[in-house]
């Protein structure tokens, strides 16, 4: 398959109407839209056709959709087959729990936005495009390095020349003689580890990368010796010193006395994989907050009417009243926190709308602990009209990770500015709210600068995922908004502004999941230029 052949996509209702809708909608993308009335005919078309996404209706006279997913994923050839159910009935969690473990990789709710859908379809479209250029390309590769082995068993002269037309590879080829001397050394080693060929012909390859082997070396030795071939995960290390982990698969040629390597760079697939664990750790967290809130809300606000009236009950002296309105107090604290946990937790569908200061002394009174815990002093300046439409919990998640930073910068105290105001986007002349988080921390070093906003890039070493200001900056595009940051160094010490700035009609048309994404921009207005700063980033 190439980039320009067309895939398959199949669309299953039991209503020719929707089949319709749907055909007119996706007709944009240009693929072949493959119709099918029922359950049976839809298994039909699957058997006789190489399909990319299946859009299937989840309620269907003879086979739910649940029940068709199923049966699909049952055969061999279509368990990565991407399914999408469109449902026109409110679906419960437990509707859509079903229908994730039925193979569905999505959901639709009806009425069908057209841009949505599409958008959807196009990245399972590309993403079965791909897959099948890459297992083209890898059956390609594969091929060609069973080729250059059987040649490695004719002469190591002519493994030599051949062995350069495994240049075009993206992964790191290298072969090495049993005493573990490179012998050769591609282009894909070469970007992946840093060292040139001329560099590391001759050397011991494992001294050179500092390879920690998963299992006693014997092990892999012997297992090459008698089945030819090993595969597994290694820890190693580039030019610069920095620890890769990768996949890497060994065979050894007929004459017994050397051994292909092919290796591949899986250091940040595994750390999404422990983000994704931990994210869904802490989506359960939040969900068992939510559950344990919501539970005591209820005898809370007894509680708290139970103190009101013996505040004021004869019986008790002036010491006595005095302690009554004191746990009087502390209930209310109570009472505040368990508002601030239900508000995290439940989140409307629709964009409405948020006062911003409100919002950001939610997101304070959180982290009120540690700003008191570090001594450091707030500063608060509110443009109390400021408001703009939007999903609550998004815009608290953003900045609740940039004033998490803030404090983070500075442990040894400091003082924290957080400053709300209407402004200018002067590059695109449109009028919103500008969200200021100004911390005296130790700064950000002009190298880091341009990478801030990257997925994986910390600054914290072990302590961070890398990902807080990825997502923040995906959730502020969504609203097509901006964030920039910029750092300035006195005699002093430093200063750091995060900024962002959120458009006036930002989500108008906003639903959850959607939002445009841009080039950068700068929010920066021509009074903001008079201080001079030695790194700054602007994403938008």
């Amino acid at each position: 398959m190439t980039v320009d052949d067309k895939v398959n996509i199949l669309m299953v209702d039991d209503q020719p109407a929707k089949l319709l809708s749907y055909e007119v909608i996706l007709a944009e993308l240009g693929e072949n839209l493959l119709k099918a009335a029922s359950a049976s005919e839809a298994l039909n078309v699957l058997l006789k056709t190489d399909v990319a996404v299946v859009l299937m209706d989840v309620s269907m006279p003879d086979m739910d959709g649940f029940e068709l997913a199923a049966l699909i994923r049952t055969h061999p050839r279509f368990k990565k087959t991407a399914i999408i159910f469109i449902s026109g009935v409110h679906l419960t969690d437990s509707d859509r729990i079903q229908g994730y473990r039925s193979g569905a990789v999505d959901y639709i709710s009806v009425p069908v936005i057209p841009e949505v859908l599409r958008a959807k379809i196009s990245i399972f479209v590309e993403l079965h495009r791909k897959t099948r250029m890459l297992e083209a390309l890898n059956h390609e590769l594969e091929d060609r390095v069973a080729e250059r082995t059987e040649e490695l068993r004719k002469s190591e002269a002519e493994f030599r020349m051949r062995a350069e037309l495994l240049n075009i590879a993206s992964e790191a080829i290298m072969v090495r003689a049993m005493d573990d001397t490179i012998l050769f050394w591609n282009p894909g080693a070469e970007s992946l580890y840093g060292w040139r060929r001329e560099d590391v012909l001759g050397k011991n390859i494992h001294t050179v990368l500092g390879t920690v082997f998963p299992v006693p070396r014997e092990e892999i030795e012997q297992a090459l010796q008698e089945q030819r071939h090993w595969q597994g995960n290694l820890m190693q290390k580039t030019k610069n010193g920095t620890e890769i982990v990768v996949a890497c698969r060994k065979s050894m040629n007929y004459e017994g006395d050397a051994v292909l390597e092919v290796g591949r760079d899986i250091t940040a697939q595994l750390r999404a994989e422990e983000v994704l664990r931990e994210t869904e750790k802490l989506a359960a967290m939040g969900r068992v907050a939510g559950i344990i809130a919501h539970e005591i809300n209820n005898p809370l606000a007894a509680i708290t009417n139970i103190f009101y009236l013996l505040r004021n009950h004869p019986s008790l002296d002036a010491e006595a009243r005095r302690c009554a309105e004191m746990a009087e107090e502390e209930l209310q604290r109570v009472s505040h926190i368990t508002r601030q946990t239900l508000s995290f937790y439940r989140e409307s569908k629709h964009p409405i709308p948020v006062p911003v200061p409100e919002l950001l002394e939610d997101v304070l009174g959180l982290q009120d602990r540690a700003l008191r815990s570090n001594c450091i002093a707030l500063r608060k300046k509110f443009a109390h009209a400021a408001q703009v439409r939007g999903f609550p919990v998004e815009l608290r998640q953003v900045f609740l990770n940039l004033i998490g930073n803030a404090i983070q910068a500075m442990p040894e105290g400091g003082t924290l500015g957080v400053h709300v105001r209407e402004g200018t986007d002067w590059i695109r002349q449109r009028r919103g709210i500008m969200i200021s988080i100004i911390d005296t921390g130790k700064g950000i070093q002009p190298a880091d600068a341009r990478r801030l906003f990257e997925p994986f890039f910390t600054t914290k070493s072990t302590k961070g995922t890398g990902l807080g200001l990825w997502i923040s900056r995906g959730i502020v595009q969504k609203y097509d908004g901006l964030i920039s940051c910029r750092s300035y160094r006195h005699a002093g010490g430093c200063a750091t502004c995060f900024r962002v700035f959120l458009p006036e009609s930002g989500t108008s048309n906003m639903s959850v999941g959607s939002g445009p994404e841009r080039k950068s921009d700068s929010i920066w207005s021509p009074a903001d230029a008079v201080i001079a700063h030695d790194s700054s980033a602007v994403v938008g």
